[in-house]
């Protein structure tokens, strides 16, 4: 088990190699990686806190009064520091003491405005600033044999909380109920709450794949897709089912295994060594065979961890090389507008054999 002493461990190699005194985090998927310290953000405006990663000494964890009990006892071998100001007054302040002369800070998740303030108080301080795009992400790809039993509790109560529903869904509910009645279910059962906003969407509204759940009623023999996911333990899973109320007609049936098909195609291609666009288009080839390319316009699938969508991403324009510990969604659709859409959608793990799908529950595909 990869403990965060490990990960920062090789953080602060990453930051030595570099000449980096220190690494801001303000990423929460990433500051939770790190250290263990897990509120969500409101939003990118009102953070819950940041690591201040030092490449030598004890690192810090920086937050406000709101979050101090829960810093404490998540955070073990981190120094509490609250700011009263904001965050950069406290920068301005502990940064000289500490002897930061150069700072990292992660480029692809700040606001331009706080990165102006970064850089005045760069200039003030007389600190090098270091952008670094993606490089906590880079380490999150490959996943510990933990947290693959932990994305795979998450999986299987996701795979749970949907048996439990299906008896519930009949024609007469409207999208809304049925996304309702499982999130409720998913705080009922245990998750700390859903990784997505639940998508359910019938009949043409299946047309459009990340629909949002509306007013319209569920009617007998329609296609109806279930994109649903949970977070238990800080790890999301991503999951989604097309089911028909009642019996489906003879082109239902015949685009469900269509895209079935086209799902164990990109199963069959995601192995070690293989480019993430050939698992792309092993899939893809199954329905652009079959005349339906135009109607699958969105990629194969993507990682999946501490955030439902993180790389590796399988789509047409990725060369990145899968390595064993990836962890990946392989969701092919076919969307029809006026009629409606399947899509089917599994997660699976890279090995150093092949892969192995971490679902459970497949009875649904015996259509």
């Amino acid at each position: 088990m990869t403990s965060v002493y490990d990960r920062i461990l090789r953080l602060r190699r990453f930051l030595s190699r570099r000449k980096i005194d220190a690494f801001l985090i303000s990423h929460p998927d990433n500051r939770r990686y790190l250290s263990g310290f897990s509120p969500v953000d409101h939003s990118i405006t009102e953070p819950s806190g940041f690591l201040l990663i030092l490449r030598q000494g004890t690192s810090k964890l920086l937050t406000d009064f709101r979050y101090q009990i829960q810093a404490e006892r998540d955070a073990a071998g981190f120094d509490i520091v609250l700011y009263k100001r904001g965050l950069l007054q406290l920068l301005k302040k502990i940064l000289p003491q500490l002897g930061v002369n150069s700072l990292a800070f992660e480029a692809n998740y700040i606001l331009h405005s706080k990165y102006i303030e970064l850089s005045k108080l760069g200039s003030t301080l007389g600190l090098r600033l270091v952008p670094l795009d993606h490089t906590i992400e880079q380490m999150r790809l490959i996943k510990t044999t933990h947290e693959l039993d932990l994305m795979e509790r998450s999986l299987s109560l996701n795979e749970a909380v949907f048996q439990q529903v299906l008896p519930s869904i009949i024609p007469g509910l409207t999208e809304r109920q049925i996304a309702q009645m499982i999130e409720n279910t998913m705080h009922q059962m245990g998750a700390e709450r859903p990784s997505f906003n639940t998508i359910v969407a019938s009949g043409p509204n299946s047309a459009l794949p990340h629909a949002e759940p509306g007013e319209r009623k569920l009617q007998a023999g329609e296609p109806i897709i279930i994109d649903m996911g949970v977070v238990l333990s800080g790890y999301c899973s991503d999951m989604t089912r097309t089911i028909v109320l009642g019996t489906p007609d003879q082109q239902t049936i015949s685009l469900f295994r269509l895209v079935r098909q086209a799902q164990l195609a990109g199963l069959s291609a995601l192995r070690p060594g293989v480019m993430a666009k050939d698992v792309d288009h092993a899939a893809r080839t199954v329905i652009v065979n079959a005349g339906y390319g135009a109607n699958f316009g969105h990629s194969l699938g993507h990682g999946v961890g501490l955030a439902v969508h993180e790389s590796p991403s399988l789509n047409a324009r990725n060369r990145k090389t899968l390595r064993p510990g990836m962890v990946v969604t392989v969701e092919p659709g076919v969307y029809i507008r006026g009629w409606g859409g399947i899509r089917l959608e599994n997660m699976a793990v890279v090995t150093k054999a092949g892969h192995r799908v971490l679902n459970q529950d497949l009875t649904f595909l015996e259509l």
